[in-house]
């Protein structure tokens, strides 16, 4: 009785390993053919949107970069148009003196004063400027305000002009009625420009 017990036994013992070891072959190959290959894929898109993640930061940085670069070149450009805009225009001194002989024409008129004579006087070169100068006789002023002003608008004109030179003359101190003078007014070229047109000659 005794001997067939225990074969019971073995018989038992050795079915329940068998089913064990089924269990375990199912387990490996579930975790085989399902989980980790789920692990691994979950792993390599994570990495994928990391990198992706990377780059767009990039890409935001770079347009970011070109963003202010674009603007900074924009307001670089605006300020050299600015300046160029304060040159007198023209291809040759001549033409740059015409251009500013009618300038003050316009501002001695606009103030209420008249003309007696222009010289224009010889260019100097600064460079890399051209600096065209005329020196203006006006006739005899009533109005001392007059004067001022055509002083400020010279001084603050949308062009790069100055006084280089003013002799005044007022006979009665006391009474600035009758004000006379010349003024010698200047103001730049570019030297490009004339030399551009030198050579073409």
């Amino acid at each position: 009785m005794r001997q067939l017990f225990f074969l019971r036994k073995i018989k038992i013992s050795q079915k329940r390993i068998f089913w064990i070891l089924i269990g375990v072959v199912l387990i490996v190959l579930i975790l085989s053919l399902g989980i980790f290959p789920m692990v691994e894929s979950t792993r390599k898109m994570e990495e994928e949107i990391a990198l992706k993640k990377k780059v767009l930061l990039k890409y935001s940085e770079f347009l970011q970069k070109r963003k202010t670069v674009e603007e900074e070149l924009s307001l670089v450009q605006k300020k050299h148009e600015e300046v160029q805009n304060r040159f007198l225009p023209g291809e040759t001194p001549q033409l740059g003196a015409a251009h500013l002989q009618d300038m003050v024409k316009k501002l001695l008129e606009k103030n209420g004063m008249t003309i007696r004579s222009f010289r224009v006087l010889e260019p100097k070169d600064i460079l890399p400027y051209r600096k065209i100068s005329v020196h203006t006789d006006f006739n005899p002023v009533n109005n001392m305000l007059s004067l001022t002003q055509f002083i400020h608008d010279i001084e603050n004109n949308e062009k790069e002009l100055m006084i280089s030179d003013m002799d005044l003359l007022v006979p009665n101190p006391r009474m600035p009625n009758n004000i006379q003078g010349s003024f010698v007014i200047s103001g730049l070229m570019k030297m490009s420009e004339v030399k551009g047109k030198g050579r073409e000659r």
